[in-house]
């Protein structure tokens, strides 16, 4: 009996795929935009960010320093999608090789 548990709960999970990396593109900053994949674009509402692509600045002597840049229209991202498909998480910003 444990093993058709067991068996069933596994198959429920592969079939609804829990986790889906996509690339995407900023298309927007303000409000931000994801084209994903080419072809859809997210909104901030179902986006959600890790403190590597937020923008960080300090001031100092008087004067504005920016640490971390935040995304800018036309950085490459990275993204998993969460389990459902209505929010994407935006893992890092991806860099061309030299």
């Amino acid at each position: 009996m444990l093993d058709i548990i067991k068996k069933a709960s596994l198959g429920a999970v592969s079939n609804t795929n829990p986790v889906a990396f996509s690339y995407g593109a900023v298309t927007g900053t303000a409000p931000l935009q994801i084209q994903v994949d080419q072809r859809f674009t997210l909104s901030a509402h179902a986006l959600v960010l890790p403190e590597s692509v937020t923008e960080n600045k300090l001031l100092l002597n008087g004067q504005e320093v920016v640490l971390r840049r935040g995304l800018e229209v036309g950085d490459r991202v990275l993204m998993a999608r969460m389990q459902g498909g209505q929010s994407y998480v935006v893992l890092d910003r991806l860099v061309n090789p030299l």
